[in-house]
């Protein structure tokens, strides 16, 4: 996406008793993903509904919800700055094939009214279950178009394709492009909202996956060295529940934007305190060798693949990636782990570790391992007992600057081992 206008236009879905709509307001302060992203306004949001704020003629009616009947099968507005105005794509069900498809509106501002250009939808692959999910690239003066084939509507793979069209993004000029399709576990059957960025380098390709309706919703993302792939996906999703502890349910449904300074910053929705609805979110989005890493939700490093002193690598029950590190029982033993940070700051370090130590009566006894951050000592963590192979998490508070930082576990009080850590 373009920087960020003075007055920045976040677009959502929204239903009435008599219109489906998309609303923009004025953004406040990014604020931390523990807390949704104010996106209300003192003023009435503008609206833009199918045949509502143009005549069903000049709707020309490809979508169902032109007459009185409210569409509730409206959503994902993607909206750009096309050079002479601004274009909105936008899903709507086809009314000849019944299948969810893309169509184009132009308007002179952002704020609409947005009017329907072209006779029929942009993209409605019905065969393949439509087309949903619209998001725009642009590069080397040319625009494309990026979606989803509906294909679990109808039990058939989803693909997230990739096509060009017109400048102002009303006309497909050339054929589409398949970048990838669901094949993990954790991807619930489906993948959805592509969001395409080039960082360092290398095409990341961020997308939603699973039931938006669940807390298992989530975001993952695939990098790749040409526009068309191929696409080789991270070996964990970016954004789920779990990485951020709970706080945030089912995030998902991403795009990115680039504001003052050049910083980027994610932006999606999930469930906070109250399940039942969904609010906006806003997070520091940062890039370590062209892979995505967000503030606030944990990423994950490997005791085993980190800088391993006088220690010892073993298979290990019950660990992440079946292996741990042992043996930190030397005096200058330790596990060394390079982390990315999005933006300097106040960051969360997970370690999981067990503890299986004895003290000199043979009771259960508490270690610790000494803890040092781009090389200025940091204090201890504390390890409770929990026996060998019982894996438990440790938080501790970090400082650390943005970008590439290094973080020492010595041998402290006691032995405990090292199965991971996270930084959030």
């Amino acid at each position: 996406m373009p920087p960020l206008p003075p007055r920045p236009h976040p677009f959502s879905t929204g239903s009435s008793p008599t219109r489906t709509s998309w609303r923009s307001a004025g953004c406040s302060t990014p604020t931390p993903p523990t807390s949704p992203a104010g996106t209300s306004s003192t003023r009435p949001p503008p609206t833009w509904s199918i045949g509502r704020s143009t005549s069903r003629t000049s709707c020309r009616c490809w979508a169902t919800g032109s007459g009185p009947t409210p569409p509730h099968d409206v959503w994902a507005p993607e909206v750009f700055d096309n050079g002479d105005g601004f274009t909105l794509q936008y899903t709507a069900r086809d009314r000849v094939g019944g299948r969810q498809c893309i169509g184009a509106a132009l308007a002179s501002s952002p704020d609409g009214p947005f009017r329907p250009a072209g006779d029929g939808a942009l993209v409605c692959p019905t065969e393949a279950g439509g087309a949903i999910d619209a998001s725009s690239y642009t590069e080397n003066g040319t625009r494309h178009l990026l979606w989803k084939s509906d294909g679990n509507c109808c039990r058939l793979d989803t693909w997230l394709h990739i096509q060009p069209v017109s400048w102002d993004g009303t006309r497909v000029t050339g054929e589409p492009v398949r970048l990838l399709r669901q094949d993990r576990g954790w991807e619930g059957g489906l993948v959805e909202a592509p969001t395409l960025v080039k960082r360092d380098g290398r095409y990341v390709l961020l997308y939603s996956a699973g039931d938006y309706r669940t807390a298992a919703y989530a975001t993952g993302w695939a990098i790749a060295d040409t526009l068309t792939g191929p696409y080789v996906k991270g070996d964990e999703p970016l954004l789920t529940t779990t990485s951020f502890s709970g706080v945030i349910g089912g995030p998902g449904g991403q795009d990115v934007v680039t504001g003052p300074g050049g910083r980027d910053r994610i932006l999606f929705h999930g469930r906070g305190a109250d399940p039942s609805r969904r609010a906006l979110y806003v997070a520091d989005l940062g890039f370590a060798d062209g892979c995505p890493v967000v503030r606030g939700s944990k990423t994950l490093h490997e005791a085993e693949l980190a800088r391993v002193h006088r220690a010892t690598v073993r298979e290990a029950k019950d660990a992440w990636g079946d292996r741990a590190v042992g043996h930190i029982d030397e005096a200058d033993s330790f596990v060394e782990f390079r982390v990315y940070a999005a933006s300097s700051g106040p960051h969360t370090l997970t370690v999981r570790y067990g503890n299986g130590s004895l003290d000199a009566a043979g009771a259960p006894a508490a270690a610790t391992h000494g803890l040092t951050v781009n090389g200025a000592a940091a204090g201890a963590v504390d390890y409770p007992y929990t026996g060998w192979d019982a894996w438990q998490p440790r938080e501790v508070p970090v400082e650390l600057h943005e970008g590439w930082n290094t973080l020492r576990l010595s041998k402290g009080e006691r032995y405990a081992e090292l199965d991971a850590v996270q930084v959030a």
